[in-house]
């Protein structure tokens, strides 16, 4: 899946707003916000306040993405990893989780390669950094779901 790189909260925040169902509109009626009124915080109009926090919050939460906090997480140099639900593991969805990786690590890999033949560029490495996120916070959820379906139960 191809994302811009978010790189500024207002990117972010229209991001979210791309991934909602039904898009600007539902998203403005979800949160109980007229669209003018929706719009204007969307954009970060002048005398405006942005989309709160919990409000993108409440949007990712239907949307099913997680934008806001990968981009707090890469403010910090650090990356986010939603821990799976283990009521919702089985054998079947490590296996899927573990090719969500492997898929990562060739976009990964996919993006090195296209960038060093003529030198890495800043672009291309924020691309690459992007990326390499990605792939971190998928290896690293497949570890947890590991974790989860395996635990032995406490006595």
């Amino acid at each position: 899946m191809k994302r811009p790189i978010l790189d500024s909260r207002r990117k972010v925040a229209q991001a979210i707003v791309g991934a909602f169902p039904g898009g600007r509109e539902c998203a403005a009626t979800f949160l109980g916000l007229d669209l003018k009124r929706f719009d204007n915080q969307l954009y970060e109009s002048t005398g405006h306040r942005p989309l709160s926090d919990e409000q993108l919050q409440q949007l990712e939460q239907v949307s099913g993405t997680h934008y806001l906090p990968d981009y707090i997480a890469g403010l910090y140099n650090g990356l986010f990893t939603a821990l799976p639900d283990a009521s919702e593991l089985d054998n079947v969805e490590l296996y899927h989780l573990a090719l969500a990786a492997d898929v990562k690590e060739g976009q990964l890999n996919q993006t090195i390669a296209d960038a060093i033949g003529d030198g890495i560029d800043n672009q291309e490495l924020a691309k690459i950094l992007q990326v390499h996120r990605q792939h971190l916070a998928a290896l690293h959820t497949e570890v947890l779901a590991v974790i989860a379906l395996h635990r032995k139960a406490k006595p």
